[in-house]
């Protein structure tokens, strides 16, 4: 893979006696849509805060858009984008002012925020609802508008932890045609999912067991290499054998 996005090696993160991240080794390349897999308890949630400049590993190293995890996480913060599983935006804002206060906090002009809020607005079919409490808004239109403000300032990658947890189907589908968008616009998309029908939306997978990534590869590729017919098959034997949970 020539020049990735995020490289990681031997990447590790303990607390106490426990391990956590235990020796992680990937490659990502840009405008690729990188699914990242694993049960509760696996340490998904906690190499990927690594890899935003949330926490510093423990060993290991890895670099995301050319800068040190473990040095330059504030330039790191610069250049991504984040969605946690936790609507990240103001219930209390409306849906113009959070992409304003957001597009302000990424470093956009104003007048690049209001060109790219008019852009974002239509995109969503959003226009009647710029004034609307985000409160207000049912939760599959929270989603894809958390997304689209997370991408407003087109980084280089964008972090989704349980993007579309607790969503129904068609609005699923929907959060993955936004999501095919940014990686077609050559952001690199890292996402975590507890769906597995979507990790076939993915070019590529890692599983996560107790720590370890114990599979990495196309979702075809895996379903191969398991001999199984979907990635729920895959994972499930894989995960059979998990010594952790949360």
């Amino acid at each position: 893979m020539n020049d990735p996005i995020i490289s990681v090696h031997g990447l590790s993160k303990q607390f106490g006696n426990f391990i956590a991240v235990d020796r992680i080794t990937f490659d990502v390349g840009r405008g690729e849509i990188f699914g990242f897999l694993g049960a509760n308890g696996a340490g998904k949630t906690t190499a990927m805060r690594m890899l935003c400049g949330l926490s510093y590993p423990t060993s290991g190293t890895g670099t995301v858009a050319g800068y040190d995890i473990a040095t330059q996480g504030e330039r790191i913060k610069r250049r991504i984008g984040y969605m946690s599983q936790r609507f990240s935006l103001y219930d209390d804002l409306t849906v113009l002012e959070n992409i304003r206060l957001y597009g302000g906090i990424y470093g956009l002009t104003r007048r690049e925020i209001l060109r790219r809020a008019v852009t974002l607005l239509n995109r969503l079919d959003f226009r009647t609802q710029s004034r609307t409490l985000v409160g207000e808004l049912p939760l599959g239109w929270k989603q894809k508008l958390a997304f689209s403000v997370a991408t407003l300032h087109r980084p280089d990658v964008v972090f989704l932890d349980e993007p579309t947890g607790g969503v129904d189907p068609v609005t699923r589908r929907q959060f993955w045609e936004l999501i095919y968008e940014a990686a077609d616009g050559g952001t690199t998309v890292f996402v975590t999912t507890h769906y597995m029908d979507e990790a076939e939306y993915c070019s590529r997978v890692s599983i996560m067991v107790d720590g370890q990534i114990r599979a990495l590869g196309s979702p075809s590729e895996l379903k191969r290499r398991f001999a199984a017919g979907t990635m729920d098959e895959v994972f499930r034997s894989l995960a059979r054998n998990a010594k952790r949970s949360e």
